[in-house]
């Protein structure tokens, strides 16, 4: 999976930040507290897994109190067809589910959170929620696609 090609959701990931910062040492700190992997990309963001998937938590050196975890390019869109039924299942789990946004990018679905804390710290007590509400809102779009075959 290319990364790069979803660069710009969620604002820009480490702009300005090379690679390297206070909260991408922060982040990688606490994936690795929690058992995760985490990998710094080329862009300088950091790449997990979960459960076969492959998520980017943005360190966004340049907003501290901005948070935003992306699933990208969970649902490849293989036509025009399913691209409609996707725009559509993608505005339903954003819809009914709490804080995730699910969404159509370039041909695929990408399925985020954002938050915005006034420390920076205060990711850490929701950051497996967080996730779970990325999880969610992929299973909402999921069975909305497949109720649409």
């Amino acid at each position: 999976m290319t990364i790069n090609v979803f660069r710009n959701v969620g604002g820009g990931g480490n702009v300005g930040g090379g690679g390297k910062g206070k909260k991408l040492d922060m982040y990688s700190s606490f994936l690795r507290s929690e058992g995760y992997v985490p990998e710094v990309d080329k862009d300088g963001d950091l790449v997990f897994k979960v459960e076969g998937g492959t998520y980017v938590l943005f360190a966004h050196e340049d907003d501290p109190e901005y948070f935003s975890i992306l699933f990208p390019g969970f649902w490849p869109i293989e036509s025009e067809k399913e691209r409609s039924q996707a725009y559509v299942a993608a505005g339903h789990a954003t819809a009914t589910t709490k804080v995730a946004k699910v969404y159509v990018l370039k041909d695929n679905v990408c399925a985020s959170v954002e938050m915005i804390f006034g420390d920076p710290e205060q990711f850490k007590p929701v950051f497996r929620r967080a996730l779970t509400m990325v999880r969610g809102a992929v299973a909402v779009f999921a069975e909305k696609m497949r109720e649409n075959r």
